[in-house]
């Protein structure tokens, strides 16, 4: 690809402010609203017709995200809109090159620089050869996105059936036990501080360097994905940085859960990790175990989100685990819920890593598409 001469990304492309749509005001559809992080929530009426190029604005400054299908964009985005010869795709990948995220506007709340953004200089290729980048990019996300559907129908299979059993108590051999108070025969009533330990992280002095870019993933709210397993963090510790703070390093399969901010979302350690103290790590007491834990806590997560206290901020605090009841089956049939369930949370471990190799692969070879590296 010939480098070309280089315009302002004004001449290509305009950024368009987002709306207003607050929580209250938004109807439940099937249109996708977003946010500087990615979708927030579904609406009843589009604002933008898709497929269409969503920037964050402010919070998550400079994120890059591609809805396919109509959208609401609120204020805490701009949207692309589209003014000289170049192809909607290819804008998408050419702007995840670009450091937007470095872009801060200097006011008292951060937020993109939009002018100093569309002044940064640029060189679009033919719609030819925009085309055919956009087309090999695409091959990488068309099969993340496939992996990421085929998790989340594994999770939807273990989630159905850990409702079923638990839940709604058609469990095996249900039609011979005797219920009393809703509870069958040989189930205990407890709450969630009696079945699982409930553990804090911390974070080592930031000025410290030597703490810091290490081989220590180290978890935080920001951290979290949408489906069982989280491998990679923003930030990473040194065994120093472990050393120094107090956090302990947790292992595969911990479940945690955020406690402050966007509370309530729950994953599972990929790997040994180390965690801040926007967080719990829960670790389960006999008989339960970490893989029956995690999706009985994915059952009981909005128990967590309307107990969460804060005047300013939600927050779980240690004590709302004492609120919250947690009926425990017989060991038995956590036995075979486990066996059922553990390869199902196998082929997802799989597939998250097949997504991050994915990720890593594509992530590295677009910026040498774009800037001409690599001949197309």
């Amino acid at each position: 690809m010939s480098k070309g001469i280089k315009k302002p990304l004004s001449e290509f492309i305009d950024f368009a402010y987002g709306k207003s749509l607050p929580a209250r005001q938004r109807k439940k559809g099937r249109f996708p609203v977003y946010g500087s992080a990615g979708v927030v929530d579904f609406h009843e009426t589009p604002l933008i017709k898709g497929p269409g190029v969503i920037i964050g604005r402010k919070g998550t400054i400079g994120a890059v995200h591609w809805s396919q299908e109509d959208f609401f964009p609120i204020d805490t985005t701009f949207y692309v809109v589209l003014k000289g010869r170049i192809r909607l795709q290819y804008a998408y990948y050419l702007l995840k090159t670009l450091p937007l995220q470095k872009m801060n506007t200097d006011a008292a709340v951060p937020g993109l620089n939009r002018n100093n953004a569309l002044r940064l200089m640029v060189s679009i290729p033919s719609f030819s050869q925009q085309d055919h980048i956009a087309s090999i990019v695409s091959t990488y996300d068309d099969l993340i996105e496939n992996n990421q559907r085929r998790i989340q129908l594994l999770e939807q299979s273990a989630q159905l059936l850990y409702k079923e059993w638990f839940v709604h108590l058609r469990f095996p051999g249900h039609e011979h036990v005797t219920i009393t108070d809703g509870v069958p025969e040989g189930w205990k009533k407890k709450n969630v501080l009696d079945v699982m330990d409930v553990l804090s992280g911390g974070t080592p002095k930031t000025s410290v360097p030597d703490y810091w870019n290490g081989e220590i993933p180290f978890f935080t709210s920001k951290d979290t994905t949408d489906y069982a397993y989280i491998f990679s963090t923003e930030r990473t510790l040194t065994e120093e940085g472990l050393r120094n703070c107090s956090s302990r390093l947790y292992p595969k399969d911990t479940v945690f859960i955020t406690a402050r901010g966007t509370v309530g979302k729950i994953n599972l350690a990929q790997t040994d990790m180390a965690m801040n103290q926007s967080c719990y790590a829960l670790v389960a007491k006999p008989p339960l175990n970490q893989q029956f834990l995690y999706f009985a806590m994915v059952e009981n997560v909005e128990q967590f989100r309307s107990r969460a206290v804060g005047a300013i901020f939600d927050a779980i605090i240690r004590n709302t685990f004492k609120l919250i009841p947690f009926v425990v089956p017989e060991t038995k049939l956590i036995d075979m819920f486990t066996d059922i369930i553990s390869p199902t949370l196998r082929q997802i471990d799989v597939l998250s890593t097949e997504i991050r190799k994915l990720t890593q692969a594509r992530d590295l070879l677009l910026p040498r598409l774009m800037n001409g590296e690599i001949s197309v």
